[in-house]
């Protein structure tokens, strides 16, 4: 459907609006609980921040943030075949409130299940709402990597503000120097709710993009996916409790069999979708290893900014360390526009870079940033404290690093996959990035581990460094690669840029 000049703002259709705030709040309710979840793990049921503490929580977090994502891939498909987009993104941000509320209750039981209702939630809304993006602009339309950049700006706004409220009030409401993070869980819940209101006020916007699938209009759908939810959240529960390499297999067998699965439908397609779909898969595969070292932030990053970092201080106020994980949002709101700009101005010039080699890019700033942490940590000082200079910086390279792969990432998906195949395919997309959000728990826990059986702080620290010393390797190894198959992955791609 195309859009005149009198339903855009800025250029684009009045419904990328809608879907930028309902996101925002959507990520202000998930970026506000993971800032303060594996902390909370550590400190609700293990007793402290120890190293043993934040072992057993980053792999307990890996295996929450990797079923977050892995849902995904059926809530794709449910909104193909039953919901439309519209009514997953809704019912998704009603489990997602729900859970963030249970997370409340101050039993373990509870915890895992409110965790399990809020992993049904997000494979419900997050596939489907940038999907629904997608939607909004004709084949070919240059204005989508714009437009996507924009959406993404709108996820970092509300993971920028989230961490900061949910950690003051959860300090508000705590002890001083432990911070009552249910409360924290509490805000996150109600940003939700709010996202949710804006998104129903606004739908007519979006011009009869994501209704229901034709003879799927009534209720019959609805009740049905609400009660497979909450015959799913039990079984989610127990594989949050069992032990997390549960998980891992089931990710691994998962991830394999839809790379595979997407090679079969490739076989069926004419040569160039075929070549395609090939490349789309790679791009899958690369996804994953990205996120693998860039989900550190919410995991040993974190730790590392609570018990190794010499904290940003102005006269006897210093920062929260909770509050590092707003730096990348906030960097993201102030880069995108320039991103955004850039990519259609290179477009203008006929230089802009093709996908692959976007992807190479991202890879090398999730390498270097690595380099810079590993910087501060050889210069940290006998308490074995590292200046919060050198994590900003290794924030500020991963955020440019971000801005190259993410949003052309989810542009590509809607590029490249076939139309019939979108919701499935971007949920492949999601379940990418949670095969690498649970192999980013185990380098973590690796990290951990390392750090406590070291003899003395600064053999702690250096315990970090070993680690991150891989994601050097990985990320700028990778990065290299990608570049040198660039141009043979261009030519599958047929002119997709």
């Amino acid at each position: 459907m195309n859009q005149n000049g009198n339903g855009t703002i800025l250029g684009h259709p009045k419904g990328l609006f809608v879907l930028f705030f309902a996101e925002l709040w959507e990520r202000f309710c998930y970026y506000g609980m993971r800032a303060l979840l594996a902390l909370h793990i550590a400190q609700q049921f293990f007793g402290s921040l120890d190293d043993k503490a934040q072992a057993a929580a980053s792999a307990s977090y890996g295996g929450f943030t990797a079923l977050v994502y892995a849902l995904g891939i059926f809530g794709g498909s449910i909104a193909d075949r039953l919901l439309g987009y519209r009514r997953s993104i809704v019912l998704g941000g009603l489990f997602m409130a729900a859970g963030e509320f249970t997370l409340m209750v101050p039993q373990k039981n509870a915890f895992y299940f409110g965790l399990a209702l809020l992993i049904v939630g997000n494979g419900l809304f997050k596939p489907n709402i940038s999907t629904l993006v997608g939607k909004l602009y004709q084949p070919g339309d240059p204005r989508r990597d714009g437009g996507f950049t924009i959406f993404y700006m709108g996820i970092n706004i509300g993971a920028a503000i989230a961490p900061v409220v949910c950690q003051a009030i959860s300090a508000w409401m705590g002890e001083p120097g432990k911070p009552d993070y249910r409360y924290g869980f509490m805000a996150a819940g109600a940003g939700m709710l709010l996202g949710l209101v804006c998104f129903g006020l606004f739908t007519r916007h979006l011009h009869g993009h994501g209704l229901a699938p034709t003879g799927k209009e009534g209720l019959g759908p609805i009740i049905k996916v609400v009660v497979g939810g909450l015959l799913v959240a039990p079984a989610i529960y127990l594989l949050l409790s069992l032990q997390e390499d549960v998980v891992g297999y089931i990710l691994y067998a998962c991830f394999g069999a839809i790379g595979l699965y997407l090679l079969f439908l490739a076989s069926r397609e004419e040569r160039v979708g075929r070549q395609q779909m090939y490349v789309l898969v790679i791009l899958l595969a690369l996804n994953c290893v990205f996120w693998m070292g860039f989900e550190q932030a919410g995991n040993s990053l974190n730790f590392f900014a609570k018990k190794q970092l010499a904290p940003f201080a102005v006269g006897d106020w210093c920062m929260p360390a909770e509050w590092w994980q707003s730096v990348n949002a906030v960097l993201i709101v102030l880069f995108g526009p320039i991103f955004s700009w850039l990519w259609v101005f290179l477009d203008k010039k006929g230089l802009n870079p093709s996908i692959p080699a976007k992807f190479g890019l991202g890879f090398l700033g999730m390498g270097l940033g690595f380099v810079v942490i590993n910087m501060g940590i050889g210069a940290a000082d006998s308490a074995g404290l590292v200046m919060w200079y050198f994590l900003l910086g290794l924030y500020i390279v991963h955020t440019l690093g971000e801005l190259c792969l993410s949003p052309v990432g989810l542009s590509m998906v809607t590029k490249l996959a076939p139309s019939r195949m979108t919701g499935m395919v971007m949920g492949s997309w999601f379940i990418s990035i949670a095969t690498g959000n649970f192999l980013a728990g185990k380098i973590s826990s690796l990290a951990a581990n390392r750090a406590a059986v070291a003899a003395d702080v600064l053999g702690k620290v250096h315990a970090y460094a070993d680690v991150f010393r891989y994601m050097v390797y990985i990320g700028c190894g990778v990065g290299i690669t990608v570049f040198i198959l660039s141009r043979f992955l261009n030519r599958w791609m047929h002119g997709v840029k």
